[in-house]
């Protein structure tokens, strides 16, 4: 059939299946990012018993996220994340002496992909 065709019209042919192919509608990546957490970003939590929240921009897999909290001395502990709980957030309860902390979250996103962060902070007190 092409052969019957001059060649400028098999190039167009060919174009337009280019174009279509490469036009076509994707779905939106849901790639999990953070969209508030508390202590925020860069703030600030009193000592002591605190509970950590982070809120995602998409549903999230909670058995395969993580949290992970590097404390002052540079030693790491990985939190345990609260089993129930809305589908796009994680939250975690810890204690905390006053200093300088940095929790870095992992976390997968219902769309596959696996997205990490941190979140610093500064827990105050006497």
């Amino acid at each position: 059939m092409l052969d019957s065709l001059p060649r400028r019209s098999v190039w167009s042919v060919a174009a337009g299946a280019v174009a279509a192919f490469a036009f076509r509608p994707h779905p939106a990546a849901a790639h999990a990012r953070i969209q508030e957490s508390q202590p925020p970003i860069g703030g600030s939590v009193p000592a002591g018993h605190v509970v950590l929240v982070f809120r995602y921009n998409s549903r999230i897999d909670r058995g395969r996220s993580r949290l992970t909290l590097n404390r002052p001395d540079r030693t790491q502990a990985v939190l345990t994340i609260e089993p129930e709980g809305p589908p796009d957030v994680l939250s975690a309860a810890v204690d905390l002496a006053p200093g300088d902390y940095v929790v870095r979250w992992q976390v997968l996103a219902v769309d596959g992909h696996i997205t990490r962060g941190d979140v610093p902070f500064t827990a105050t007190g006497p």
